[in-house]
């Protein structure tokens, strides 16, 4: 099953799709088990392909939403080294031609210096595993019907996973871990449409912390059977910091930051 899935998802995305019924509409016992299946098997053949993981992309990083979805923790997927790009001068442009219904989401990125442990549970002891952070801009799409679905289906479809922008680092240092360990559940973040403000949201949508949303992948991944552990350059883009919007070619669409050294984020929105 998992392979026609796996073909069925992946054409879709292919030919720009938008009607595909969600396995867990189809399938009552489709559950996250089945799509890590699915989403491995979509990684292998991506890898077939010549492309290489970077990093994983997290879903679902607030535990409110845990709740009202009866998840335990967060689903994460795979990231690419042709789906992930840097933003010169924090300044990039993407073209939306490709998808099929893009939305954006602001985000807090890491890069790992080494393997995080399972079990942490303060922010300065995940930020002792980290390179630097960044602000970025996890680009999401669905070939689900009015982007309705499960967090089943979410991560059996490549974790819905179109494209990272990652702005420019900040390095993070021991000297510097404490003062950044509470920053960063404090700061807030705008996110501007065409320099007019369309969200709001910062560090505490992320599992309170982005750090701890960190720790908590690290933990998940090494409850799951077949997940391959975080390690020393995975990048890490620990959850939306605001409600995600979808995007429009011809829009601009920037991210400011108040309370963390991090400069403005601005995506150029091409057809």
């Amino acid at each position: 099953m998992q392979d026609a899935l796996a073909d069925e998802l992946q054409q879709a995305r292919q030919a720009r799709r938008s009607d595909i019924t969600p396995p867990s509409a189809r399938d009552g016992t489709f559950d996250l088990d089945a799509a890590y299946a699915v989403e491995r098997e979509l990684s292998r053949r991506r890898q077939h392909e010549g492309r290489t993981v970077v990093g994983c992309k997290v879903g679902y990083a607030n535990k409110a939403v845990w709740r009202a979805l009866k998840l335990e923790t967060l689903v994460w997927a795979d990231m690419y080294d042709d789906t992930v790009r840097q933003a010169p001068q924090n300044d990039a442009a993407l073209s939306i031609a490709p998808l099929v219904a893009p939305k954006i989401e602001p985000e807090i990125v890491f890069r790992l210096k080494h393997a995080v442990p399972p079990g942490l549970s303060e922010p300065a002891a995940v930020l002792g595993a980290v390179e630097w952070i960044a602000l970025g801009f996890e680009i999401i799409d669905c070939v689900y019907q009015d982007w309705k679905f499960q967090p089943a289906d979410f991560v059996a479809c490549y974790g819905l996973h179109a494209a990272l922008i990652v702005g420019a680092p900040m390095a993070v240092d021991a000297a510097s871990t404490p003062a950044l360990a509470d920053a960063l559940a404090a700061f807030k973040l705008q996110l501007l449409r065409n320099g007019e403000p369309a969200e709001q949201g910062g560090g505490r949508n992320s599992l309170r912390n982005p750090a701890l949303c960190v720790a908590e992948l690290a933990s998940a991944i090494s409850r799951r059977a077949g997940a391959t552990p975080l390690a020393a350059g995975d990048l890490i883009s620990s959850g939306t910091l605001t409600e995600s919007r979808l995007i429009a070619s011809g829009e601009v669409w920037t991210a400011t930051v108040d309370g963390l050294d991090l400069p403005a984020l601005t995506l150029h929105v091409q057809s």
